[in-house]
């Protein structure tokens, strides 16, 4: 009990020692000892990364999980050492949706098929965003959680400690100037020798976990370069799916149409919108299929020698995605050129003819922005 009161007394001593320091140097009563410019530059260059990881790291989970209870409620099983639960992704639960709605629709009419295949899309888009949560979490938000909660712990203790060993210093250093008799001056200059040697040390030891900031630098642009490759992955799988669902959803387009135009006998008779509130869309004239029309062209079936453009209804056309002809009654097409097209008696209307130069073959219409 003697001992830990001892010790308590000259733990005591020491605390008192640095507060009436530190209060002095506030007031401006007492010198400080002051850290190299290096140092100092070392001190902040780890100050700014740790700011600036705290705040990607907060601004990417809230990127990855929008919704902020969801975000509370893995932070407490992570703490807890628990695994968390599967979540089911927004559009898994819309596909859910879409999918029995289909079902309640009857799959079989228009509504319902395409309900399915929207429904589809969206549960492959939901997995694909679980996966690039799930990579996006170990590649990028792992390490820097890492650095926060590891190297940047001990650096804030041995910085404390260097704080601590400085305040020792400086206070002997005071002790030392107002001593006035030998023995004093003695046993201040012994005690100044080991604060200062104590000082020494541990400034090296911070110092070196300091400049480890530029490989905990160089480890966070590696992981950098693995988000974003995680990333340009699942909007690149994004935007396939959504272009095959269009390819896909074109096929109905025409039945579509049909139906609605049957469905609304009384559209003809009702009276027109104004033409001023409503924006002003290119479209290429069909025309109605014709008595004579060879069968070759009804059918879908092409000669592109034997095509020959109307009188009127041409229209330029800017191509949007490259597409590769499957046959050589199609014409391939390169993103962003500039081709004339057209419509024939009994063509698909998901089709159009297509011309560049003495080049001339079926195009798909979802590839085209038709001009004025």
């Amino acid at each position: 009990m003697e001992f830990n009161v001892k010790k308590l007394a000259s733990d005591a001593g020491v605390f008192f020692s640095r507060a009436m320091q530190f209060t002095e140097e506030k007031l401006g009563q007492a010198e400080k000892t002051e850290l190299d410019a290096h140092f100092e530059n070392l001190l902040a260059r780890a100050d700014c990364t740790k700011n600036w990881t705290e705040k990607i790291l907060r601004q990417t989970e809230v990127l990855l999980q929008p919704n902020p209870s969801a975000r509370v409620e893995e932070f407490l099983y992570e703490k807890l050492d628990r695994k968390v639960p599967s979540r089911v992704t927004n559009g898994e639960l819309l596909a859910q949706y879409m999918t029995e709605a289909a079902n309640d629709f009857g799959p079989g009419t228009p509504y319902g098929k395409t309900l399915i295949k929207v429904g589809e899309t969206q549960r492959r888009l939901g997995a694909a965003e679980r996966e690039f949560i799930r990579s996006a979490s170990i590649s990028f938000l792992t390490p820097l959680r890492n650095f926060l909660e590891g190297d940047w712990r001990t650096i804030s203790k041995e910085r404390r400690i260097l704080q601590n060993r400085r305040l020792d210093l400086d206070a002997c250093k005071a002790r030392l100037k107002k001593a006035k008799a030998a023995e004093a001056k003695a046993a201040a200059e012994h005690e100044l020798r080991l604060t200062q040697t104590e000082f020494d040390r541990q400034a090296e030891v911070t110092r070196l976990l300091l400049e480890g900031i530029s490989s905990t630098h160089v480890n966070h642009l590696r992981c950098l370069h693995e988000f974003v490759e995680s990333q340009t992955n699942y909007y690149a799988q994004c935007y396939q799916f959504m272009l095959d669902l269009q390819k896909q959803l074109g096929r109905f387009s025409g039945t579509f149409v049909g139906n609605a135009e049957s469905a609304s006998p009384a559209a003809a008779t009702s009276p027109p919108v104004a033409a001023a509130t409503l924006p002003a869309v290119p479209t290429i004239p069909v025309v109605p299929t014709i008595v004579g029309v060879p069968s070759t062209v009804a059918e879908g079936v092409l000669n592109p020698n034997e095509v020959k453009p109307p009188a009127s209804g041409t229209r330029r056309a800017r191509v949007l995605y490259d597409y590769e002809a499957a046959d050589s009654t199609e014409l391939a097409l390169l993103a962003d050129e500039m081709i004339t097209v057209y419509s024939l008696p009994g063509m698909d209307p998901d089709w159009l003819i297509g011309e560049r130069g003495n080049q001339k073959g079926k195009v798909p219409v979802t590839y085209l922005e038709l001009l004025s």
